[in-house]
């Protein structure tokens, strides 16, 4: 079994901020990552990110993602990162297993954990939900712009918030025809800045429709859509056809902290957050001493507010380890900021009302 200081699980922006920030402060750290290249959501997404210079704006998330890498390897040893390696279960006695390259097995104890783990996409369910060509937008911005797969012609995006809005655009940048995007709301979730280059570009945003069925016998060959009344329930006679070959769902996203339920950390179902989530203090620490949670596992947000609490995580979960620097008091104040900021005005009030629901 191997022994060390501090684990954060997961390298995304909430993790390799967690890292930086307990580095920075003198605390030894290893990251476990699944994948087989850092940086998490990060990686596939080419477009320019909004906010504060502080969480770089106008940067996009694929050079964030060089960004936080280079400052990490600043840190020399004091920050390891370990690739292929997912965590598998999470004990009483802060024991992690990791499945390392899909072979090796082995323990690690870690005097204290930061899950950074993120967040999974959600699915719908409608008949023929499971033929081939029926993505997740994540997953088809995955095989875009990391292996630079084109997951066909013709597409149908379900969903019009900021994930189907961008991966809509993105696909038309990779010569694939988007056919329509639709969204069961009335009116579109996306920032109108990202939904008027669709409507530049004549693909039409169908409000108030849903998915009815998907059709094909091997792989999808077309989708019915029709109009969904008030109550989101279906109006009979408004049916159209779609003649796709692809469908890419893009109705949000759920917390990933399934770790954190097993170790015990007291969870609560809370809406405004997506799902359920830990319950934490200010501090990003959850009913269990020691055990962090920082970025879409504790809720789903911007990656702008992930990258925030890795901070003030990674600075929280080093001064427990004894590891205090000069200006904790500052650069506590700053991320607690930072985070206000972000979630402040009416946008945010979903988020701080979800925030009051899951506090310790």
């Amino acid at each position: 079994m191997r022994e060390l200081e501090l684990l954060i699980i997961g390298s995304g922006p909430a993790g390799l901020c967690a890292a930086i920030s307990a580095a920075s402060s003198g605390a030894k750290v290893l990251i476990l990552e699944r994948s087989f290249q850092p940086g998490g959501q990060l990686i596939k997404q080419t477009h320019m990110f909004f906010g504060s210079e502080r969480q770089y704006a106008s940067h996009r998330g694929v050079d964030i993602a060089d960004i936080l890498l280079r400052r990490a390897a600043e840190f020399g040893d004091r920050i390891e990162l370990m690739l292929n390696a997912t965590a598998v279960g999470f004990y009483e006695d802060n024991v992690v297993t990791v499945l390392k390259d899909e072979k090796e097995y082995f323990k690690i104890k870690a005097k204290s954990i930061i899950c950074a783990t993120g967040a999974f996409e959600k699915s719908l369910a409608f008949p023929n939900n499971d033929l081939p060509g029926i993505y997740g937008a994540g997953a088809v911005q995955t095989l875009m712009n990391v292996y630079g797969v084109r997951p066909g012609n013709r597409v149908l995006m379900v969903g019009a918030g900021n994930i189907g809005v961008i991966v809509s655009y993105q696909l038309m940048q990779a010569g694939i025809q988007v056919a329509a995007v639709l969204d069961a709301a009335p009116r579109i979730g996306a920032y109108l800045v990202h939904a008027s280059k669709l409507a530049r570009m004549g693909v039409p945003i169908l409000c108030s429709h849903t998915i009815k069925e998907a059709i094909g016998t091997d792989c999808l060959e077309a989708a019915v859509v029709c109009r969904v009344d008030q109550r989101f329930r279906p109006i009979p006679g408004t049916e159209r056809r779609f003649d796709v070959d692809v469908m890419c769902v893009s109705v949000g996203l759920s917390p990933l902290n399934e770790l954190l339920a097993m170790r015990g950390a007291a969870m609560r179902y809370v809406p405004q957050l997506s799902g359920t989530v830990p319950l934490r203090t200010v501090d990003c620490e959850t009913s269990i001493p020691g055990i962090y949670v920082a970025g879409d596992a504790s809720g789903i947000e911007e990656a702008s507010s992930a990258m925030a609490e890795g901070y003030l995580a990674g600075l929280c979960a080093a001064a427990g380890l004894g590891h205090v620097p000069e200006d904790y008091g500052a650069r506590r104040q700053e991320y607690l900021g930072q985070l206000e900021d972000l979630r402040s005005g009416p946008v945010g009030d979903r988020i701080r009302a979800g925030m009051k629901l899951s506090a310790l």
